[in-house]
């Protein structure tokens, strides 16, 4: 009888053995994932520099004051072209809308007229460019003449937007 409970009793120890191996190998699996999971996290984040007291305020010092002799010196470049603009141009109306497909901007007249021939220049925060008035139409007929308070559609060589202002070149 010896010998059987021999057998039994090796039988128990391996099945142990066993199941400590198992959980061995699963624990050794869950650390290594979690290690790769956190070296990867450690290179997606991108490292941040400090700025110390010192920096933020050299910064604001640094930076250039403006005086009235560069506030007039800028004026002086600009002052020369506008006052040449307002002398030669006159604002005569509005783009109230733009077609595309047909490169035609509606125009509302607001003061003066306009006729065939005369040249215009559109201006606008993306739009500046200048044109003669070669084609007019109002209710779908082409017109010679456009009168004050009157809109009318205009051909247009460039994209003009909505708001851009209307000169006539004098």
């Amino acid at each position: 009888m010896p010998k059987k409970a021999r057998g039994k009793k090796k039988a128990v120890k391996k099945k142990v053995v066993k199941k400590k191996i198992t959980k061995k190998k699963t624990v050794k699996k869950k650390a290594s994932v979690r290690k790769k999971t956190l070296k990867k996290k450690a290179i997606k984040k991108p490292a941040r520099k400090k700025v110390g007291s010192k920096a933020k305020s050299a910064g604001k010092t640094a930076a250039p004051a403006k005086t009235i002799d560069n506030v007039s010196r800028a004026a002086a470049m600009t002052t020369p072209s506008s006052e040449m603009s307002v002398q030669s141009e006159e604002a005569v109306g509005t783009v109230t809308h733009y077609y595309s497909h047909l490169n035609v901007a509606v125009i509302q007249l607001n003061r003066g007229k306009l006729k065939t021939g005369d040249t215009i220049h559109i201006k606008g925060t993306t739009t500046e460019f200048t044109q003669i008035v070669e084609s007019m139409e109002y209710e779908h007929r082409p017109i010679d003449e456009a009168l004050e308070g009157q809109s009318f559609g205009l051909r247009v060589k460039e994209h003009a937007r909505e708001h851009d202002t209307v000169y006539l070149v004098k």
